[in-house]
């Protein structure tokens, strides 16, 4: 996992959502520019539900990019968020008598209620004293009858969450990771808390004591109940595996016999062989146990080492199951858990932080993502392949091609540098010299392709001479570094956008200096060169909008008329009329028309508003591709004079 300080900004940007959260049809137009998004699939999936009466049927709810919706058994999504206020989605629960209700709860946005399978949602919120839900149970006889786990206890509404009431008396004060009621006697329920242990209530809510005994560790993050059996239960845990109970949660006692020490996030059961139970960890796939939780296996080939969040069982075919992962989207199965493969065509929810442009071969583009590794597209982003071969890490935060040796490419990843030399069908790990493996940026000599930079998390710079083959130090020792910008006049002239402001180096990295004076914040993502004047810089900046220096860097000033403090994480410069600039941010994406003197907002839909890699078609005028952190990879065609971008902006 890439370390705290280096990706804090990534994870701070996923706590921001603002806006109605309308998920469009794939093409749209604005400010003269078309766009349309076609993946990669992918992304991080919370929630999983299956229509019990259609099982080909199901709903998959996302971090970010809102609720999708399968008719075809995950063969194919769209999306289906409109009306939703927040697009984080933590639960989906569908009403057992009439499958075209359904519930979502959010963080961030509270429960909403949807009557018309997925088409359009209401906030379904009143009475809650948060908007950070988790878990949701519905009654199986009464679905008017609705409970939902939060930050603040349980809550409950009796009238199809149209209001709702705390239902937590006799609990302490604790946030509940985890809900179960009896499918046979559904007065009886369970909560999971966050260190207090499993509570049950048999009045339907209204009154709860602990029944803990035997847990050796109280952080419940998963509750099952054995459909055919309901006084056997079993309980997930944050650390210890697996606990079981034959007796109502009276006592338990652990059950991980091949289970590894990690931590356990779900529990499925088969509905028709509830001896057959499923467990999704945080980093360790999937496990199977074929005796009532006797003995484990991994169940989990195609998903080693992937964080799994949830899974479904087909209630009539239950050799199918569906896996929401952490950051590859959906998996199936049609053999009971032995082999699993991606199903994310249509759920465009990848966090795509990296572009690189083929400049032989322009139609291929490759994006890199955030825990879902390098993809592949030979159409113009049309269709999408996998082609992470040898990456040992899918965190993969820098792409560059070699313009000069076809096929040659390059990924800074959490794990370092990789490199191809195929055209992204297979990678290898070219570290050697490399101490910072946080690897942030890269940039490549244009004249001289053999020399690279990477920028690290807290490393600084280092540098290769030869094609990534060895690696030394080349300054800014402790440095978080987002982008390396290479003077394409006087390659050795190089500008870092580092976390504590940009530094130029007039020496090929040998010496840096401190190029800050009139930048209000030092909190630096991207830098542009104007490829005609090119001691006109442009730096993006967190929160802090756009920095214009019109010296070399050794003065700056703001530029953000119509831009205001808002997160800049890439920049392009027409290299035909550099006064005109794009700017990708965390509220979509900008023009400037005179040097940035001011902005106007060229609008794309909520999901795909923020903006962390862009990226040109060189050979194809006003075609612009856009990475966007829960929407996957934007094509931006506009009836404008050329754009320019030098064949990578990298995502920050």
């Amino acid at each position: 996992m890439p370390h705290a300080h280096s990706v804090r900004r990534v994870i701070l940007s996923v706590l921001v959502a603002a806006g109605l959260c309308l998920r469009p049809a794939l093409r749209a137009s604005s400010q003269g520019c078309t766009w349309d998004s076609h993946g990669p699939g992918g992304g991080i999936i919370h929630a999983l539900a299956i229509e019990r009466q259609t099982p080909s049927t199901l709903y998959a709810g996302s971090e970010g990019g809102g609720v999708y919706r399968s008719s075809d058994a995950g063969t194919t999504w769209t999306g289906a968020s409109a009306g939703l206020s927040s697009l984080k989605l933590r639960a989906l629960v569908i009403d057992p008598l009439i499958p075209t209700t359904l519930y979502a709860s959010t963080w961030g946005g509270g429960v909403f209620r949807s009557i018309d399978a997925g088409a359009s949602w209401s906030a379904a919120s009143e009475g809650l004293t948060t908007a950070n839900v988790g878990p949701l149970a519905i009654d199986p006889h009464s679905p008017f009858a609705l409970y939902a786990g939060t930050r603040n206890g349980v809550f409950k509404s009796d009238d199809a969450g149209a209001t709702w009431n705390a239902a937590h008396e006799g609990m302490p004060d604790s946030a509940i990771p985890a809900l179960a009621i009896d499918p046979q006697t559904p007065s009886t329920l369970y909560a999971g808390t966050d260190g207090k242990g499993v509570f049950k209530s048999s009045d339907a809510g209204a009154t709860w004591g602990s029944v803990s005994a035997g847990l050796t560790s109280t952080l419940i993050s998963a509750l099952a109940i054995d459909p055919q059996t309901p006084t056997t239960l079993y309980a997930g845990v944050y650390h210890g595996g697996v606990f079981k109970s034959s007796n109502a949660g009276a006592t338990w006692s652990a059950i991980n016999e091949g289970l590894p020490d990690t931590a356990v996030v779900l529990l499925a059961i088969d509905p028709q062989t509830p001896s057959t139970l499923y467990v999704g960890t945080a980093g360790g796939g999937i496990f199977k146990s074929n005796d009532s939780g006797e003995n484990w296996g991994l169940a989990s080939s195609g998903l080693t080492d992937t964080p799994v969040f949830a899974l479904a069982v087909d209630p009539q075919h239950p050799s199918r199951l569906y896996a929401g992962t952490g950051g590859r989207g959906v998996f199936s199965s049609n053999d009971a858990g032995l082999t699993w493969s991606a199903t994310n065509e249509g759920l465009n929810n990848t966090w795509a932080h990296a572009l690189a442009v083929d400049p032989q071969t322009p139609s291929t583009l490759y994006a890199g993502t955030w825990q879902s590794g390098v993809f592949k597209s030979s159409d113009a982003a049309r269709t999408w392949v996998a082609a992470s071969t040898g990456l040992t890490c899918t965190w993969v935060f820098a792409l560059t091609i070699d313009a000069q040796t076809p096929g040659a490419l390059y990924a800074g990843t959490d794990a370092g540098v990789f490199k191809s030399s195929n055209a992204g069908a297979v990678w290898s790990a070219v570290n050697e010299g490399l101490t910072s493996t946080v690897v942030l940026a890269l940039a490549i000599d244009p004249q001289t392709p053999s020399t690279l930079y990477a920028g690290t998390g807290e490393g600084g710079v280092f540098k290769s001479s030869d094609a990534g083959a060895s690696w030394a130090f080349a300054g800014l020792p402790g440095a978080e570094v987002h982008d390396i910008a290479i003077d394409t006049h006087s390659p050795t002239t190089l500008y870092a956008a580092t976390w504590g402001g940009v530094f130029e180096s007039s020496d090929a990295g040998a010496t840096w200096n401190a190029a800050n004076d009139g930048l209000s914040t030092a909190h630096i993502l991207d830098l542009a060169i104007d490829p005609q004047t090119p001691s006109t810089l442009y730096a993006g900046s967190w929160d802090a909008g756009v920095f214009r220096s019109i010296d070399s860097g050794a003065s700056w000033s703001a530029i953000n008329e119509g831009l205001a403090n808002i997160t800049v994480r890439a920049l392009v410069i027409d290299p035909q009329a550099p006064s005109t600039l794009w700017a990708g941010t965390d509220g979509g994406l900008f023009r400037s028309r005179n040097a940035g003197a001011s902005w106007d907002a060229v609008h794309v839909d909520p999901v795909h508003a923020r903006i962390f890699a862009l990226a040109l078609d060189p050979q194809a005028a006003n075609t612009l591709y856009g990475g966007t952190h829960d929407g996957g990879v934007i094509v931006m065609r506009c009836t404008l004079a050329r754009i320019y971008l030098p064949l990578l902006l990298r995502g920050h």
